[in-house]
Protein backbone atom coordinates (compact mmCIF):
# COMPACT_ATOMS: atom_id res chain seq x y z
CA UNK A 1 0.00 0.00 0.00
CA UNK A 2 1.44 3.50 -0.68
CA UNK A 3 -0.88 5.16 1.47
CA UNK A 4 -0.79 5.44 5.84
CA UNK A 5 -2.74 2.72 7.33
CA UNK A 6 -4.24 4.36 9.89
CA UNK A 7 -5.24 2.01 12.79
CA UNK A 8 -7.47 1.87 16.03
CA UNK A 9 -6.51 0.25 19.16
CA UNK A 10 -9.43 -1.43 21.34
CA UNK A 11 -7.75 -3.45 24.74
CA UNK A 12 -9.12 -2.07 28.04
CA UNK A 13 -5.65 -2.26 29.21
CA UNK A 14 -3.43 0.87 29.27
CA UNK A 15 -0.17 -0.90 28.95
CA UNK A 16 -0.80 -2.83 26.11
CA UNK A 17 -2.31 0.20 23.98
CA UNK A 18 0.30 2.13 24.82
CA UNK A 19 3.26 -0.63 23.78
CA UNK A 20 1.16 -1.29 20.65
CA UNK A 21 0.93 2.69 20.00
CA UNK A 22 4.88 2.90 20.44
CA UNK A 23 5.26 -0.10 18.15
CA UNK A 24 3.10 0.94 15.92
CA UNK A 25 3.90 4.68 15.29
CA UNK A 26 7.37 3.70 14.48
CA UNK A 27 6.39 2.27 11.48
CA UNK A 28 6.91 4.54 8.44
CA UNK A 29 3.65 3.31 6.65
CA UNK A 30 1.58 3.49 9.70
CA UNK A 31 -0.47 5.32 12.29
CA UNK A 32 -2.26 4.89 15.50
CA UNK A 33 -5.28 6.96 14.68
CA UNK A 34 -7.18 6.41 18.21
CA UNK A 35 -7.51 4.21 20.91
CA UNK A 36 -10.44 2.40 22.87
CA UNK A 37 -11.04 0.67 26.16
CA UNK A 38 -13.99 -1.17 25.23
CA UNK A 39 -16.15 -2.28 22.93
CA UNK A 40 -18.80 0.10 22.40
CA UNK A 41 -15.84 2.89 22.60
CA UNK A 42 -14.39 1.10 19.48
CA UNK A 43 -17.77 0.99 17.51
CA UNK A 44 -17.88 4.50 18.14
CA UNK A 45 -14.94 5.63 17.43
CA UNK A 46 -14.74 3.36 14.34
CA UNK A 47 -17.64 5.56 13.19
CA UNK A 48 -16.29 8.84 14.09
CA UNK A 49 -12.78 8.05 12.66
CA UNK A 50 -12.95 5.37 9.77
CA UNK A 51 -9.59 3.73 10.10
CA UNK A 52 -8.62 1.03 8.04
CA UNK A 53 -7.94 -1.18 10.69
CA UNK A 54 -9.34 -1.96 14.12
CA UNK A 55 -6.89 -4.14 16.52
CA UNK A 56 -9.67 -5.61 18.57
CA UNK A 57 -9.14 -7.41 22.02
CA UNK A 58 -12.00 -9.88 23.06
CA UNK A 59 -12.28 -9.63 26.54
CA UNK A 60 -13.72 -5.91 27.25
CA UNK A 61 -16.14 -4.40 29.63
CA UNK A 62 -19.44 -2.74 28.44
CA UNK A 63 -19.03 -4.76 24.92
CA UNK A 64 -17.22 -7.49 24.24
CA UNK A 65 -14.71 -8.09 21.16
CA UNK A 66 -16.70 -10.18 19.50
CA UNK A 67 -20.09 -7.85 19.79
CA UNK A 68 -18.02 -4.83 18.73
CA UNK A 69 -16.68 -6.52 16.02
CA UNK A 70 -19.72 -7.61 14.44
CA UNK A 71 -21.29 -4.16 14.90
CA UNK A 72 -18.59 -2.85 13.18
CA UNK A 73 -18.37 -5.06 9.93
CA UNK A 74 -21.84 -4.88 9.35
CA UNK A 75 -21.80 -0.71 9.08
CA UNK A 76 -21.71 -0.18 6.00
CA UNK A 77 -20.61 3.46 6.44
CA UNK A 78 -16.80 2.36 7.27
CA UNK A 79 -14.96 -0.02 5.48
CA UNK A 80 -12.46 -1.28 8.28
CA UNK A 81 -11.28 -4.75 9.30
CA UNK A 82 -10.83 -5.92 12.35
CA UNK A 83 -7.24 -8.33 14.10
CA UNK A 84 -8.65 -9.80 16.54
CA UNK A 85 -5.71 -9.72 19.75
CA UNK A 86 -6.25 -12.67 21.90
CA UNK A 87 -3.46 -14.00 25.04
CA UNK A 88 -3.69 -17.39 23.46
CA UNK A 89 -3.87 -18.96 20.00
CA UNK A 90 -6.28 -21.57 20.68
CA UNK A 91 -8.46 -18.73 22.81
CA UNK A 92 -12.09 -20.08 23.02
CA UNK A 93 -13.18 -17.07 21.19
CA UNK A 94 -11.73 -16.84 18.47
CA UNK A 95 -13.63 -19.01 16.39
CA UNK A 96 -16.64 -17.09 17.20
CA UNK A 97 -14.50 -13.40 16.25
CA UNK A 98 -14.03 -14.64 12.93
CA UNK A 99 -17.78 -15.98 12.41
CA UNK A 100 -18.28 -12.39 13.64
CA UNK A 101 -16.39 -11.20 10.64
CA UNK A 102 -12.47 -10.77 12.00
CA UNK A 103 -10.37 -10.87 9.27
CA UNK A 104 -7.71 -12.68 11.27
CA UNK A 105 -6.18 -12.45 14.71
CA UNK A 106 -2.17 -12.27 16.26
CA UNK A 107 -1.29 -12.88 19.90
CA UNK A 108 -0.72 -10.30 22.00
CA UNK A 109 3.19 -11.16 22.63
CA UNK A 110 3.18 -11.02 18.66
CA UNK A 111 6.87 -9.14 17.88
CA UNK A 112 7.10 -5.78 16.35
CA UNK A 113 7.18 -6.99 12.95
CA UNK A 114 4.54 -9.68 13.21
CA UNK A 115 2.18 -6.68 14.18
CA UNK A 116 3.23 -4.39 11.25
CA UNK A 117 2.95 -7.37 8.90
CA UNK A 118 -0.46 -8.08 10.74
CA UNK A 119 -1.64 -4.85 10.34
CA UNK A 120 -0.52 -4.62 6.20
CA UNK A 121 -1.77 -7.75 5.37
CA UNK A 122 -5.44 -6.91 6.67
CA UNK A 123 -5.43 -3.60 5.87
CA UNK A 124 -4.70 -4.99 2.05
CA UNK A 125 -8.12 -6.84 2.01
CA UNK A 126 -6.23 -10.31 2.61
CA UNK A 127 -6.92 -12.00 5.77
CA UNK A 128 -4.47 -13.11 8.52
CA UNK A 129 -4.69 -16.73 7.75
CA UNK A 130 -1.33 -18.22 7.06
CA UNK A 131 -0.64 -21.81 6.88
CA UNK A 132 0.48 -21.90 10.54
CA UNK A 133 -2.68 -19.76 12.04
CA UNK A 134 -4.76 -22.34 9.56
CA UNK A 135 -3.55 -25.68 11.51
CA UNK A 136 -4.28 -24.30 15.03
CA UNK A 137 -7.54 -23.40 13.95
CA UNK A 138 -8.25 -26.75 12.64
CA UNK A 139 -7.18 -28.30 15.85
CA UNK A 140 -9.88 -25.91 17.32
CA UNK A 141 -12.46 -26.72 14.69
CA UNK A 142 -11.58 -30.92 15.29
CA UNK A 143 -12.58 -29.89 19.35
CA UNK A 144 -16.02 -28.79 18.25
CA UNK A 145 -16.50 -31.04 15.03
CA UNK A 146 -19.27 -32.62 16.90
CA UNK A 147 -21.30 -29.11 17.71
CA UNK A 148 -24.31 -29.10 15.63
CA UNK A 149 -23.17 -25.31 14.88
CA UNK A 150 -20.60 -26.83 12.71
CA UNK A 151 -23.01 -29.27 10.39
CA UNK A 152 -24.08 -28.08 7.21
CA UNK A 153 -27.01 -26.14 6.80
CA UNK A 154 -29.21 -26.59 3.81
CA UNK A 155 -28.66 -22.59 3.00
CA UNK A 156 -24.78 -23.43 3.08
CA UNK A 157 -24.96 -26.19 0.72
CA UNK A 158 -27.33 -24.04 -1.29
CA UNK A 159 -24.49 -21.51 -1.18
CA UNK A 160 -21.90 -23.68 -2.06
CA UNK A 161 -23.76 -25.12 -5.00
CA UNK A 162 -23.70 -21.95 -7.12
CA UNK A 163 -19.84 -22.46 -7.56
CA UNK A 164 -18.08 -23.68 -10.00
CA UNK A 165 -15.90 -27.13 -9.91
CA UNK A 166 -12.86 -25.39 -9.96
CA UNK A 167 -14.26 -22.65 -7.59
CA UNK A 168 -15.30 -25.37 -4.83
CA UNK A 169 -11.52 -26.64 -5.41
CA UNK A 170 -9.98 -23.39 -4.28
CA UNK A 171 -12.69 -23.11 -1.78
CA UNK A 172 -11.38 -25.84 0.02
CA UNK A 173 -7.75 -25.07 -0.61
CA UNK A 174 -8.17 -21.92 0.77
CA UNK A 175 -9.89 -23.64 4.13
CA UNK A 176 -6.32 -25.67 4.55
CA UNK A 177 -4.56 -22.71 4.49
CA UNK A 178 -2.82 -22.74 1.13
CA UNK A 179 -1.97 -18.83 -0.24
CA UNK A 180 -2.69 -17.88 -3.55
CA UNK A 181 0.62 -18.66 -5.08
CA UNK A 182 0.41 -22.40 -3.49
CA UNK A 183 -2.80 -22.97 -5.17
CA UNK A 184 -2.02 -21.91 -8.63
CA UNK A 185 1.20 -24.21 -8.01
CA UNK A 186 -1.48 -27.51 -7.01
CA UNK A 187 -3.42 -26.52 -9.49
CA UNK A 188 -0.75 -25.46 -12.29
CA UNK A 189 -2.90 -22.28 -13.16
CA UNK A 190 -1.59 -18.56 -13.20
CA UNK A 191 -1.89 -16.78 -10.04
CA UNK A 192 -3.96 -14.31 -11.64
CA UNK A 193 -6.59 -17.02 -12.15
CA UNK A 194 -6.13 -18.17 -8.62
CA UNK A 195 -7.39 -14.34 -7.85
CA UNK A 196 -10.41 -14.38 -9.68
CA UNK A 197 -11.31 -17.60 -8.75
CA UNK A 198 -11.18 -16.37 -4.95
CA UNK A 199 -12.82 -12.93 -5.79
CA UNK A 200 -15.81 -15.08 -7.55
CA UNK A 201 -15.97 -17.15 -4.62
CA UNK A 202 -15.79 -14.24 -1.94
CA UNK A 203 -18.93 -12.18 -4.21
CA UNK A 204 -21.29 -15.72 -4.65
CA UNK A 205 -21.20 -16.67 -0.97
CA UNK A 206 -21.28 -12.97 0.45
CA UNK A 207 -17.61 -13.25 2.55
CA UNK A 208 -15.58 -10.50 3.16
CA UNK A 209 -12.62 -12.39 2.95
CA UNK A 210 -10.41 -15.71 2.89
CA UNK A 211 -10.51 -15.73 6.65
CA UNK A 212 -14.27 -16.15 6.50
CA UNK A 213 -14.15 -18.28 3.43
CA UNK A 214 -12.63 -20.53 5.60
CA UNK A 215 -14.92 -20.93 8.42
CA UNK A 216 -17.29 -21.35 5.70
CA UNK A 217 -15.87 -24.30 4.02
CA UNK A 218 -15.51 -26.26 7.36
CA UNK A 219 -18.98 -25.20 8.64
CA UNK A 220 -20.60 -26.45 4.93
CA UNK A 221 -18.78 -29.71 5.70
CA UNK A 222 -16.48 -29.43 2.45
CA UNK A 223 -13.67 -29.52 4.51
CA UNK A 224 -13.30 -31.84 7.72
CA UNK A 225 -10.71 -31.57 10.41
CA UNK A 226 -7.85 -33.78 9.96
Amino acid sequence: MNRTIRVLIADDQMMVREGFSVLLNAMPDIEVAGEAVNGREAVERVRELAPDVVLMDIRMPELNGIEATREIVADARVDTKVLVLTTFDLDEYVYQALRAGASGFLLKDASARQLADGVRVVASGEALLAPSVTRRLITEFSKLSDNPRLAASAQAQAQYGELTERETEVLVLIAQGLSNGEIAARLVVAESTIKTHVSRVLVKLGLRDRTQAAVFAYEARLVTPG
